[in-house]
């Protein structure tokens, strides 16, 4: 999915991808390569960059990475990964939405958007060929149809995004540099898009990544790349902090399986969409008369989307009960559609808890599978000291009755995507301490 660069705040949206033969131009020595801004234009403080040496890869373990940013007021959260030979540092959002990772490539570049690091340098020698089974699963994922014109042709792609971004260019392989859990480092070659012609907005503006990170559970996904190299298990997972950053993980070492409540993942017509499967919406304990609601887990969206049922449902739940409180709609706050002014700014998830509800989802297949919304889980405090509802209509933006669980509503729960039982997971956990090899942050 890709984030919007507008209001309505970023949304890695629906993943509409299209794979099209093109012809890319690349010279033996590197060339550069570039990413668009597919989010807010603000950039968080750059991580810290570190330094690998080599080793030889174990059976299977797990990895851990730093993530940083936040929901608001930067509306991503990214990890700085390295890739090349030799390794070079790229900032890339942590998307489960979709498959394909890539980064901006100067191929050369034909539409990019300055990023925090130089364009990423192709060479002819990485170029995955149109035969090759994961252009194969790419181009399947996407137009359901695979063409092979000529032998030793590259592997051309479209991604198109539901916010109407998009990136085209050219499917390469290369190192990827991890540090394992028993400290050794592995360096596989993995498949990711070199995107040479990005469409997010204005071209010249900034962008905070230099990419996407697709944790899809397709095959051109990177941890399932990372399963067929026997390096980590088919499971993954991240913990978004409401302060601003987190971990992301690969392999389940770190996974407190019987504490976790889990529901069964649905492999539904959205691809490689992750789905706990249909739910039925509480505020508080009071359903809203809305069942069988749609809904995919997506850390590419940083707020969360309901259908037109579920959020006129909510929305009409809220303001009847604000209105016995003194609170007052702040119609002059820009922040979000809709926002609330109390006699004092709201300052921390504590005063939101005044005058807000829990909302709950029950995911019927699995075995008392809720999800619990805390107020700071589905409201942000403005600049201004407003509290507003990050909840958003998603049929204004294309999703139609599809909801989408956003990084707003994931934030203080370890979430996990165990695709080797097939089960979407999460639980309360201390998200801004980074866990150390072998230990879990609950």
């Amino acid at each position: 999915m890709g984030r919007a660069t507008t209001m309505p705040p970023p949304l890695m949206a629906i993943l509409v991808a299209a794979a099209i033969i093109l012809t890319l131009t690349l010279t033996p020595s590197p060339s550069a390569a570039a990413f668009p801004s597919t989010k807010s234009s603000k950039s968080p403080p750059p991580p810290p960059t570190t330094s690998s040496s080599s080793s030889s890869a174990p059976a299977t373990s797990s990895t851990v990475f730093p993530l940083y940013g936040d929901v608001y007021p930067h509306g991503l959260y990214f990890v700085s990964m390295s890739i090349g030979e030799p390794p070079k540092p790229y900032f890339l959002d942590v998307d489960t939405g979709s498959d394909l990772t890539w980064l901006q490539c100067d191929a050369p570049c034909v539409s990019c958007s300055p990023g925090p690091h130089p364009y990423y340098r192709p060479e002819v020698s990485k170029l995955v060929a149109c035969e090759d089974p994961l252009c194969e699963a790419l181009h399947l994922s996407t137009t359901g149809r695979h063409d092979c014109e000529q032998q030793q042709q590259q592997c051309d792609y479209e991604i198109q995004y539901a916010d109407t971004g998009s990136s085209l260019g050219v499917l390469v392989a290369d190192a990827f540099s991890l540090r394992l859990a028993n400290t050794s480092l592995v360096r596989p070659s993995l498949a990711f898009g070199c995107g040479y012609d990005q469409q997010f907005g204005n071209p010249n503006s900034p962008s905070p990544t230099d990419g996407v990170l697709g944790l899809g559970n397709g095959k051109t996904g990177v941890v399932s790349q990372l399963k067929e190299q026997g390096i980590t298990r088919n499971v993954m997972g991240h913990c978004l902090s409401r302060k601003g950053g987190g971990f992301l993980f690969f392999g389940d070492d770190l996974v407190p399986y019987s504490k976790v409540t889990w529901a069964p993942m649905l492999r539904s017509a959205f691809r490689s969409h992750y789905s706990p499967g249909p739910a039925t919406l509480y505020f508080g304990t009071r359903p809203l008369g809305v069942k069988q609601m749609e809904v995919v887990i997506d850390s590419g969206s940083s707020y969360t989307y309901f259908g037109y049922q579920p959020y006129q449902a909510l929305v009409s739940a809220l303001k009847a009960e604000l209105s016995k409180k003194p609170l007052k709609e702040a119609v002059d706050d820009p922040s979000l559609p809709l926002c609330w002014r109390g006699r004092k700014p709201f300052r921390s998830p504590l005063d939101l808890r005044k005058y807000f509800t829990t909302l709950i989802l029950n995911f019927v297949n699995g075995r008392r599978a809720l999800l619990e919304m805390p107020p700071e889980n589905y409201l942000i405090i403005s600049k201004y000291g407003n509290a507003c509802l990050g909840i958003l209509n998603g049929t204004e933006v294309g999703l139609n009755e599809l909801n989408v669980i956003g990084d707003i509503s994931m934030q203080d729960l370890m979430v996990v995507y165990d695709n080797e039982k097939e089960q979407i997971g999460w639980i309360r956990a201390a998200c801004d301490r980074l866990p150390r090899a072998g230990t879990s942050p609950l």
